[in-house]
């Protein structure tokens, strides 16, 4: 079987997507979980874009050790230096640089010759070569492109030193069968194809994405690049999970295979939707909440009788926990890291200790704390480590007869804060509350609040989108009471601003 490598852009173009954006903390913890999702390659950012994407690209080369990281850079000298001495950190470094071959991009934006643009790679893909081994180059809106110059671009890179060579689809304007032609005729018309991997960057503002990087696999392609949840520019990237259990479950008809480890597909999506705020639409494919559920009366007797009646695939073989933590309130530290254990967690100490704090106070609130429940205080524990500002307690009073007023104390270096504000309902009193205490005027951009688990006890998670002088922070806190939640979720958001 041919192996598919996965090339994963969440932490860069994923990143790009209008309120998407990630800390420096968050950005290593994504990283550290594509890493035991085992992608072959995190695209750490576009180093030169600003110092914080230099630095974090620059953290993440020097905490992940078993994958290759890449920075993303345009074809030009200054560009090429700052993502190898971002990247250079890392046990396998990669320089990802590009140029767009298109006539319209030529034409419109860069304002160069076809002549002109060859010369571009000619010059700077060799000089990224002369620092870094791995090399990957893009010819940007490859697929708009006029498949001979296209041919003579890659040609080039590779003959520079281009270890990888990306078509990318950087509009979503292709179909599938127009990908296998691009990718064909590459294959046939590249003298020297056989010296890089193939790799697609499909977009999907046709709802194509996934489709088009499964073509292009068939035909020949090595390498995929791709986003957890497909989130991205736009309408978004090739989503990693469709991508790879498309791979995974029909490898008879790709006669292909990943090294991705697909335990860990739920996990990684949760955690990538906790972050960022974005819920994962129920009919999501594969780590949708009704991917694998069924309703239909003859869809049901069919699963009783054999699940492989509708299922192609099963639940656990994406890592969703089938089971219940029977462990209650008195249950004991040792017995709550076996079952972390079992899930397919290894905690530092210190990250433990805070969780098993978490857990506890959850037990006295629930008869019975599920593996859903864990998973998700893993994915909220940095609510509970960024403690600029600390809830210390709060009051509402709102009615359909009166005006809603909310009292919200909070300690700051060990000083408590209390104020009190009106406003329209019991949440936004209690927002106006924390503004008056921080001395900001925080607008809130959206809210978002639902259920993680089931059950009247159901854990409730609050999502909030702050903004202040044109920059975003995105608050997040899970709680049995829904406005305790989302009083938290504010404060995580504030607190993220300090």
């Amino acid at each position: 079987m041919n192996r598919i490598k996965i090339f994963d852009t969440t932490l860069r173009d994923g990143e790009q997507s209008p309120g998407c954006s990630m800390n420096l903390q968050e950005k290593i913890e994504v990283a550290r979980q594509l890493e035991k999702l085992n992608v072959d390659v995190i695209e750490a950012g576009f180093a030169i874009a600003s110092p914080m994407d230099f630095e974090s690209v620059k953290q993440i080369a020097k905490t992940v050790k078993e994958v290759t990281v890449a920075s993303l850079c345009r074809a030009v000298k200054n560009d090429i230096d700052s993502a190898y001495d971002a990247v250079k950190y890392a046990n396998n470094p990669l320089i990802h640089t590009f140029i767009a071959t298109s006539p319209i991009h030529m034409e419109y934006k860069l304002k160069m010759k076809p002549e002109q643009v060859l010369e571009q790679i000619e010059q700077m893909v060799g000089y990224a070569r002369s620092l870094c081994p791995n090399v990957e180059f893009s010819a940007e809106d490859a697929m708009r492109s006029d498949m001979d110059f296209l041919a003579k671009a890659i040609e080039l890179a590779i003959k520079k030193g281009a270890t990888v060579v990306n078509i990318p689809d950087t509009v979503g304007y292709r179909t599938p069968q127009e990908v296998m032609e691009y990718i064909t005729y590459i294959k046939n018309n590249v003298g020297n194809i056989n010296e890089a991997d193939i790799s697609v960057h499909c977009h999907n503002d046709l709802g194509m994405a996934v489709s088009n990087s499964l073509a292009a696999i068939k035909c020949g392609a090595t390498q995929v690049e791709c986003t957890v949840n497909g989130i991205g520019e736009r309408a978004g990237n090739a989503s990693l999970e469709e991508v790879v259990m498309g791979i995974t479950t029909r490898s008879d008809y790709y006669n292909a295979t990943t090294n991705i480890n697909t335990k860990q597909i739920y996990r990684t999506s949760k955690l990538i939707s906790s972050i960022i705020g974005v819920a994962i639409p129920p009919n999501k494919a594969i780590t949708g909440a009704n991917a694998f559920a069924h309703e239909a009366g003859i869809h049901q007797h069919g699963v009783l009788a054999n699940k492989e009646t509708y299922e192609i695939m099963t639940p656990s073989s994406i890592g969703i926990p089938e089971q219940q933590m029977v462990l209650g309130k008195h249950s004991g530290r040792h017995a709550f890291e076996e079952r972390l254990n079992s899930l397919g967690y290894q905690l530092e100490k210190e990250e433990l200790n805070v969780l098993f704090n978490s857990f506890k106070e959850l037990a006295d609130k629930k008869k019975i704390v599920s593996d859903l429940d864990i998973i998700s205080l893993l994915n909220n524990k940095e609510a509970t480590q960024v403690n600029t500002y600390a809830l210390e307690g709060f009051t509402i009073n709102s009615g359909s007869t009166i005006t809603a007023t909310a009292s919200v104390r909070v300690i700051n270096e060990g000083n408590i804060i209390e104020k009190v504000a009106i406003g329209d309902g019991p949440i936004d009193a209690a927002f106006k509350a924390i503004n008056a205490i921080v001395e900001n005027k925080f607008v809130l951009n959206d809210y978002i609040i639902h259920a993680v688990t089931e059950g009247e006890d159901a854990l409730g998670e609050a999502v909030v989108k702050l903004s202040l002088n044109g920059v975003q922070y995105t608050g997040r806190a899970i709680s049995t009471d829904i406005m305790e939640a989302s009083i938290k979720a504010y404060i995580n958001g504030v607190n993220k601003h300090m």
